[in-house]
């Protein structure tokens, strides 16, 4: 099919955002991309993507709102809990008892809400247990979005974020007010750091990666570069859980053992 004027337009657009700011929107899919960059232009009162770019010229502070909007990974503590209900009980007992250290990764952790969520389930198991077993767990949360990472390492979230959040754990470890806050020691179970995951490796090797619901948003070339990082990263025995409408990339599939299919959990062998 031929490049439209829109097709022309949008190509500029993403190839000066990632001059200026390092995002290379050729990795994602398009349709979404553009669907995010309509909610900025609808936000200045703009129709024309020529005059959103030349807004980004004269306000260079429209990027950091778009980068924004462009990876925004809506998510709540303990969303679709019968994948939670499925790593409590099936995952963490053994990763748990092994009596080594355990680093457990966040990718594309948006506001921290998923790392968070494994904290407290880690915490709710070992927390009677001797304060060395807590301090052999490392959760590492990490995001494309620093303004996201900010969030994270704030801890204060809105009542949407914890509307799937049980109440028990709701009055244990949150201090409620017009932003739910976080307690200790949960908070300090988690790192967050700024990463690209299409630019660098994370530097570490994990028992347990939680990428749900990024991949959907990755062309197949990308998805692809994701998953080498996953095998690659991820101990043998170790998991990799998935969001919901996600599943393994067939050059990775010989990888892996399925542990639930339903809930896309799978184990490196």
């Amino acid at each position: 099919m031929p490049a439209t004027g829109d097709d022309t337009a949008y190509a500029a657009l993403f190839a000066k955002i990632e001059r200026e700011r390092g995002f290379r929107g050729n990795l994602y899919r398009q349709k979404c991309l553009r669907r995010r960059v309509g909610v900025r232009m609808r936000a200045r009162g703009l129709t024309s993507i020529d005059d959103y770019s030349a807004l980004l010229d004269k306000d260079p502070a429209e990027y950091d709102w778009l980068l924004r909007v462009l990876t925004i990974n809506v998510s709540k503590f303990f969303r679709n809990r019968e994948t939670w209900d499925v790593i409590a009980n099936e995952l963490l007992p053994g990763l748990l008892v092994r009596g080594e250290p355990v680093l457990m990764w966040s990718a594309g952790s948006a506001a921290g809400e998923e790392a968070y969520s494994l904290a407290i389930l880690v915490w709710e198991r070992l927390g009677s247990c001797e304060k060395g077993e807590l301090n052999g767990v490392r959760i590492i949360g990490t995001d494309i979005d620093q303004a996201s990472i900010d969030l994270a390492r704030s801890a204060e979230y809105p009542e949407v974020a914890l509307s799937e959040t049980p109440e028990e754990i709701r009055r244990r470890w949150f201090v409620p007010g017009p932003l739910n806050r976080l307690k200790d020691p949960i908070r300090s179970m988690v790192e967050f750091r700024n990463v690209d995951i299409l630019k660098s490796r994370p530097g570490f090797k994990a028992d347990l990666i939680l990428c749900r619901n990024l991949l959907i948003y990755l062309d197949r070339p990308a998805q692809g570069r994701v998953f080498e990082i996953f095998v690659d990263v991820l101990r043998s025995g170790g998991y990799l859980v998935l969001g919901r409408v996600e599943t393994l990339a067939r050059e990775v599939k010989e990888y892996f053992d399925v542990v639930d299919a339903r809930e896309r959990i799978y184990q490196r062998r």
